[in-house]
């Protein structure tokens, strides 16, 4: 019975993807209850994610993490980047308009000034850790506005993979401590209406942490703070291996 149950399994990677997927998260959201949800379920579920690549990664010695096993070799496709995109672009479509207006200015201001203080700081402590190139500080400070921009940045300039690396571990780092970190703030900050949540998104610009903090805040919230977040991505995309590089030539190149 088990060799059956492993063999179709094996035959099915992407819907055993989807199965295990649906048991981490079922099984985090409950802890998540367990403690209140004072940390999201999402924030665990993430957690739990990063546990069980790098046990793959340890087990198979390979480059892939848990894909590298053959059973869950599904997590290849479903982790990659065509599902990722549907998802943050669908998080778009509870949105109402002339509620995301009222942000207006507010808004655009703290999407670019939130860009180009995030990625200072990374690249400041890039600096500061002995990774003085300008195309190793682009990219991690494009890691520390998020873990997609590092890597689209470090494409860009040619970075190694030991940076490109470092790059997502700081924009994992960083939406981790958003998604714990906004139910907290979200009454001292005034976060409790839309408009307030599409200048946090912009503000704070990781799609997924803003996401799993509103959620966890006020569910309503999240497709204002997810649409401009995701905006945040792609403005940091465009200006971080641009202006943002060469910016960092002409003061360290």
């Amino acid at each position: 019975m088990l060799d059956l149950i492993l063999s179709t399994l094996n035959k099915l990677p992407l819907i055993t993807a989807f199965a295990i997927v649906g048991i981490v998260m079922w099984a985090s959201y409950a802890l998540g209850r367990l403690l209140n949800n004072r940390i999201h379920g999402s924030a665990i579920a993430i957690v739990a994610g990063l546990a069980l690549a790098y046990v793959g990664g340890i087990v198979t010695g390979g480059n892939k993490g848990i894909s590298d096993i053959t059973l869950f070799s599904g997590f290849g496709l479903m982790g990659g980047a065509m599902l990722r995109d549907f998802a943050i672009v669908s998080t778009a479509f509870g949105v109402r308009l002339e509620e995301l207006k009222k942000a207006g200015l507010p808004g655009a201001v703290a999407l670019v000034v939130s860009v180009a203080v995030a990625t200072a700081i990374g690249a400041g402590v890039a600096y500061a850790f002995g990774y003085t190139n300008p195309v190793d500080m682009a990219t991690i400070g494009g890691g520390a506005t998020t873990f997609i921009v590092g890597p689209v940045t470090g494409a860009a300039l040619g970075a190694s993979s030991e940076v490109i690396a470092l790059s997502v571990a700081a924009g994992v780092v960083k939406s981790i401590a958003v998604m714990i970190l906004t139910p907290f703030l979200a009454k001292p900050a005034g976060l409790n209406n839309p408009a307030a949540a599409a200048v946090y998104g912009g503000l704070m610009g990781t799609t997924s942490g803003v996401s799993a903090g509103l959620a966890a805040t006020d569910p309503k919230l999240v497709p204002y703070g997810a649409l401009t977040a995701t905006f945040y991505t792609g403005f940091g995309c465009l200006v971080v291996p641009s202006i943002g590089y060469m910016i960092l030539v002409a003061l360290f190149g």
